[in-house]
């Protein structure tokens, strides 16, 4: 059985950072693309990035500059580092996982990370920036 468990979240004045940890269990963590969602109260989700199990990462256009992606394959955990952090950052963050993303290079990831298109979802984790 595929498991996502979010963790790191929290309350964070403006300007800081977190770092957010994907730990995952079940399935064969280079086959699969983890990438991270969030959602704003009232609003839609919107996607972060994700990163292929050969390690290529892919961000949202709207999302480059203060969040970086890493994972560690021996952890199988992918983090998701967030600096400058601003009150619209205020979200449940996800981090969501889709098979056959071995490759950064293949088109089938590019696709699916562009348009948010994942298998199997952890729970989320509450991140709150005060102004």
């Amino acid at each position: 059985e595929v498991q996502l468990v979010e963790s790191g979240g929290g309350l964070v004045q403006a300007g800081g950072s977190l770092r957010l940890s994907c730990a995952t269990s079940g399935f064969i963590f280079v086959d699969y693309a983890i990438g991270w969602l969030r959602q704003a109260p009232g609003k839609g989700r919107e996607g972060v990035g994700c990163i292929s199990g050969d390690g290529g990462i892919h961000y949202i256009d709207s999302m480059k500059g203060r969040f970086t992606i890493s994972k560690d394959d021996a952890k199988k955990t992918v983090y998701l580092q967030m600096n400058s952090l601003k009150p619209e950052d205020t979200a449940v963050y996800y981090c969501a996982a889709f098979h056959g993303a071995a490759h950064y290079a293949s088109s089938y990831y590019q696709r699916r990370c562009s348009l948010n298109l994942y298998e199997n979802w952890g729970q989320g984790t509450q991140v709150t920036i005060s102004s």
